[in-house]
C-alpha cells in the first residue's frame, strides 16, 4: 500500500517562503500522479497543486499561480511543494496524495491515498 509523509510546515511570516516535502513508499512515485491539497479550519479541502507522471504537466490553482511550485524527484521519490510570497489566507493544513493515473485531478475524491498532513501559518 502507498504511504505518503509530508513534512516541511511551520509557523511563518506573511510574505516569507516554506517548501513542502512529500516522500513516498510502497510505491514508485515516477508512474503515479501526485497533488497537494490543503484545508483552512472551517473550510473544505481543496487544491493547491498537480503534477502529472506521463509530463510531469503541473496544475495549480488560480489562488497560489505564481506563487507556488510543484516540483518531483524521482529518483528520491519526492514531490515538494515550494511556497513563496505566502499570505495569511495560505494558512491550512496541507496534504499530499497519489493518484494512479497519468494525468493529474483536481478533485480530491480522484486521489487513492493521503499523508497525514503538516501544518503551514501564515501569521504576523
Amino acid at each position: 500500500q502507498a504511504q505518503l509523509a509530508e513534512s516541511g510546515g511551520g509557523l511563518v511570516q506573511p510574505g516569507d517562503s516554506l517548501r513542502l516535502a512529500c516522500a513516498g513508499s510502497g510505491f514508485t512515485l515516477k508512474y503515479n500522479t501526485i497533488g497537494w491539497f490543503r484545508q483552512a479550519p472551517g473550510k473544505e479541502r481543496e487544491v493547491v497543486a498537480c503534477i502529472s507522471s506521463s509530463d510531469s504537466t503541473t496544475y495549480y490553482a488560480d489562488s497560489v499561480k505564481g506563487r507556488f511550485t510543484i516540483s518531483r524527484d524521482n529518483g528520491k521519490n519526492m514531490v515538494y511543494l515550494q511556497m513563496n510570497s505566502l499570505k495569511p489566507e495560505d494558512t491550512a493544513v496541507y496534504y499530499c496524495a497519489v493518484r494512479a493515473a497519468k494525468f493529474y485531478s483536481s478533485t480530491s475524491g480522484s486521489y487513492d491515498d493521503w499523508g497525514q498532513g503538516t501544518q503551514v501559518t501564515v501569521s504576523s
